[in-house]
């Protein structure tokens, strides 16, 4: 049995938006897309975009951000201690 993502996830504080696309730079590639985890992008006018609950969802591993070789998307962790919480068992 695999549990739901949202139980799986636990966020802590505000962590404001970590993650911006530049609309200029996409070129629509779906490198994005291919290597979330837990796909949070989708392609939309032809231009990616990140799910408005991203924040809620993302597991802040950095790999959008990591395969996008036309810097379109801006990534950092979030500030303050916010963020994703892991536990295991």
């Amino acid at each position: 049995m695999v549990a739901p993502l949202e139980k799986l996830i636990h966020t802590e504080g505000d962590s404001g938006d970590f993650i911006t696309i530049n609309k200029e730079k996409c070129t629509a590639c779906k490198r994005c897309l291919i290597v979330c985890p837990v796909n949070l992008w989708k392609l939309e006018d032809g231009i990616a975009k990140i799910r408005e609950n991203y924040k809620d969802l993302c597991l802040e591993c950095g790999s959008c951000w990591q395969v996008c070789d036309f810097n379109a998307i801006n990534f950092s962790y979030p500030k303050g201690g916010t963020g994703v919480i892991f536990r295991r068992g």
